[in-house]
């Protein structure tokens, strides 16, 4: 059976091949695509995603704000929150539902708390320093979603007439049609409405490639005027940069899987840096990460991926040219899959890994050759020799320097550095330690080790 997050992804793809002979239904394809510049203040940004029924046993907006301290001590700065909409009820799965089966686009769900309660929220984390983003979900809705019925030509039907979903496997859902100006333009709207009435900043949105680049652009023209708004899409595709300031790095994610597995070479890793600085465009971001609401839930943890090479992994995307994702509960090493349609709250332990990913968030703020987009340092491969299971590069920018040395296997190796200009003085940064490199030294990274320098 394929899992739901395969089918995702195999739907996206098929969604982009249609959408190409799709009417556009646009105003006209002769207006200029928005000015996708990123946010000032996305440029050192990491990314956390929240789980609201499963942050907390009470899995409320409320119960959520008591851990906003302790997240801004980790270093988060764009808190992206799943849908808070109301869940569908008709055909639906499990006990709780999905998510994205949304009942109301203009409407807060109320197993997480009230609309006031969510603008005291949105208040308490912009107070903090936060940016606050939420799950849109612009493809489908829940069967009884009251636009099937005011609405229904703003839906897809079969050959028979019925309503259809958008993969057969989500019966929970059903699929909208981007022909209808109406649509597009009452979509639009509710966009805005999020934002002018709860202040949010932003949205990640839903499969996005699965509906046409077309509407994306002027929902982009109509919201980036309102404030300064970020844009994160759930796709892959550097055409859609012309409506998102960024999108997944799925192809990073499974290519890392499997050099962790050792079926695939390191040389492949860098090989798709450098593919993706040539293809897409200078100041678009990729959002990278080791786990997310889909891997976790279908797939498994970062711990069922990548074993003993989660944290040299969770390394490199905290260091690599993109902007970083912290799923909630990563920060503890919580090593659960989450049930998606029942309630299951995360198990908040003490360990490690928060003062981990605290090192390298502050590393990113601090260090210009981190920034995302073009403000930042590409990603250069430092020369060694030794076993080839080591990832070693470093960026740079001006005068700021990080040199990053990962071990991606699930055994120790030895390697010697052979690259002079890397000489200099460092700290090593997830240890606090001051050490001098001269850039042709012998390291030992044992299983599970990475190790990143910056400067001095």
């Amino acid at each position: 059976m394929i899992e739901p997050a395969m089918l995702k992804l195999i739907a996206i793809s098929l969604f982009v091949l249609m959408t190409l002979f799709a009417c556009k239904a646009s105003s006209d394809d002769t207006v200029a695509p928005p000015d996708m510049t990123p946010p000032d203040w996305s440029r050192n940004s990491v990314i956390y995603e929240v789980n609201v029924r499963q942050f907390t046993p009470e899995g409320t907006f409320a119960a959520f704000a008591t851990h906003l301290p302790r997240l801004r001590e980790l270093g988060v700065d764009i808190l992206w929150f799943m849908p808070i909409n109301p869940i569908g009820v008709e055909n639906r799965k499990g006990s709780l539902g999905s998510y994205y089966s949304v009942k109301d686009y203009r409407a807060v769900n109320p197993e997480f708390g009230t609309m006031d309660e969510w603008k005291t929220l949105v208040q308490q984390c912009h107070s903090m320093g936060f940016k606050v983003i939420i799950d849109w979900v612009a493809n489908h809705t829940a069967w009884d979603n009251q636009l099937k019925i005011d609405h229904p030509d703003w839906y897809a039907h079969d050959s028979l007439g019925n309503f259809m979903p958008p993969v057969s496997d989500w019966t929970d859902v059903i699929q909208l049609n981007y022909a209808s100006n109406d649509l597009r333009a009452w979509m639009i709207e509710s966009l805005k409405f999020w934002i002018s009435e709860t202040d949010i900043d932003g949205y990640r949105c839903d499969v996005a490639g699965m509906v046409p680049l077309s509407f994306w652009e002027d929902a982009a023209r109509e919201l980036l005027p309102m404030k300064s708004v970020f844009l994160l899409m759930e796709h892959e595709s550097a055409e859609y940069h012309s409506a998102f300031h960024m999108g997944y790095g799925w192809e990073l994610f499974h290519k890392s899987i499997n050099v962790a597995a050792g079926t695939r070479a390191v040389a492949d890793l860098i090989t798709y840096f450098n593919n993706h600085k040539n293809t897409y465009p200078a100041d678009s971001y990729a959002m990278y990460f080791t786990s997310n609401h889909d891997e976790n839930s279908w797939n498994g943890t970062e711990f069922e991926h990548f074993h003993d090479a989660a944290k040299p992994f969770a390394a490199m995307i905290m260091t690599a040219p993109g902007m970083p994702l912290i799923y909630n509960g990563q920060e503890s090493g919580f090593n659960r899959r989450l049930l998606f349609f029942e309630k299951d709250s995360i198990d908040w332990v003490d360990n490690d890994y928060d003062d981990f990913y605290r090192a390298l968030t502050n590393l990113k703020h601090r260090n210009q050759a981190l920034r995302n987009g073009s403000l930042g340092g590409n990603l250069v491969p430092v020369t060694f020799t030794g076993d080839q299971a080591a990832f070693c590069y470093k960026r740079e920018f001006g005068t700021a320097r990080v040199v990053v040395l990962i071990n991606t296997s699930q055994t120790g190796l030895n390697i010697t550095l052979n690259d002079p200009s890397l000489a200099g003085s460092y700290l090593e940064v997830l240890t606090n330690q001051s050490i001098t490199l001269t850039g042709i030294e012998q390291i030992t990274l044992p299983s599970g080790v990475a190790k990143v320098f910056e400067l001095q």
